[in-house]
């Protein structure tokens, strides 16, 4: 969980240490002295810490790429420092946009009725219609057969239907024209259905016909039908060289097909993937740890837990004393930032690796007495 102290909340609690006169919102901009020096080594602190290790959880987080035909290597995002390998999955590229509405409905155009249409903050977010539609067009393959799922929910209760309509248009029906009624209220009811492009352009509609509920989107998603998720296996650079990149570098499509494996490239700064992907329609879901960009608003937060924030502000008291030449009290600083590290290495890094059997009906033989009994599992 992302932290929620601010950086003038830290800077405070140094100064407050210091004995110093304290910043607030409005005379943020203009520190001045050990105030703007302060400011100088929170961020340097929050540094020292971040690189103390390379794998500290709060800096975990989880990217996408999109593949190209053909294309074998790509770039890491700027934040980048370390990627998992073990977490890179090749899966099917989500053509909806916003599908999930997790903050809005936009992306999302509306075809007016009677009611309304719009956004409805429950769950994680969804679309409301009220006798309303709302289409969105996305780009298909001709021929190219699509999954579909959609999940919806009856506000009220009555059991009116969802009209999804998949065709050439909005509200077009060449490609799929079906219904999703709710009979579980209170749960909703899913879709999952596929249809076959017949344009490079197709039109996801959704229409609730009645204004006598309000039939909530929880999410729409589409994607090819025969992408499969599968784990990309990792090799290195080295086995890369001596084993695949002559199939890789015949220049023939011939040799293009679904990417089983991935490599981190020589200079670190992305990955490539073998063999060759033979179509547009992939997605590279992957792992890594980010680094962190320096705090510079009053308002700015740190990635950190709020736990843990003693730790940067006792580093920051370490710069603070070296600065005043109180060595004495710089090595006291110093002493309680390096013992908050070790806390968070065993808090934060510590991980059981193994499992317990819990399997308690063990069946005693007749072999042994009572006082020594012998067990078979």
């Amino acid at each position: 969980m992302a932290g929620t102290k601010t950086y003038l909340t830290l800077i405070n609690n140094v100064l407050r240490e210091l004995n110093e006169v304290e910043l607030t919102s409005s005379t943020f901009s203009a520190s001045r002295g050990i105030q703007t020096a302060t400011k100088d080594f929170i961020n340097k602190a929050v540094n020292d810490l971040y690189t103390a290790e390379v794998q500290w959880p709060w800096l975990y987080t989880s990217t996408t790429q999109d593949v190209n035909s053909g294309q074998q290597e790509y770039t890491f995002p700027t934040a980048f420092r370390v990627a998992d390998f073990e977490s890179f999955y090749l899966i099917s590229k989500e053509l909806v946009t916003n599908g999930e509405f997790t903050s809005n409905i936009n992306s999302w155009t509306t075809i007016a009725g009677a009611g309304s249409a719009s956004y409805n903050s429950n769950g994680n977010g969804r679309l409301r219609l009220n006798d309303y539609a709302a289409h969105q067009s996305i780009s298909t393959v001709v021929n190219q057969s699509y999954r579909i799922q959609v999940r919806v929910l009856d506000s009220n209760s009555v059991g009116q239907p969802l009209k999804v309509q998949v065709g050439t248009a909005a509200e077009g029906t060449q490609n799929l024209n079906t219904t999703l009624t709710v009979s579980d209220f209170g749960k909703g009811a899913i879709l999952d259905a596929t249809f076959t492009a017949t344009s490079q352009t197709t039109f996801i509609t959704l229409n609730n016909t009645s204004t006598a509920t309000n039939l909530d989107v929880d999410f729409v998603r589409v994607s090819e039908k025969d992408v499969v998720p599968t784990k990309l296996q990792f090799i290195s650079y080295a086995n890369y060289l001596q084993g695949v990149i002559h199939r890789d570098k015949v220049n023939s499509s011939d040799h293009y097909a679904k990417p089983k494996s991935v490599y981190r490239t020589q200079d670190n700064l992305g990955f490539g993937i073998t063999p060759l992907p033979d179509r547009d329609s992939y997605q590279i879901n992957y792992q890594y740890y980010k680094s962190h960009t320096e705090l510079s608003s009053a308002t700015d937060t740190l990635d950190l837990p709020d736990i843990y924030s003693d730790v940067v502000v006792n580093r920051a008291k370490y710069y603070a004393y070296k600065l005043r030449s109180d060595i004495p009290s710089a090595n006291i600083a110093n002493a309680e930032y390096e013992d908050g590290v070790k806390r968070i290495r065993v808090e934060a890094l510590n991980k059981q690796d193994y499992m317990k059997d819990t399997r308690t009906n063990l069946e005693m033989s007749s072999r042994g007495s009572t006082s020594n009994p012998v067990f078979t599992y």
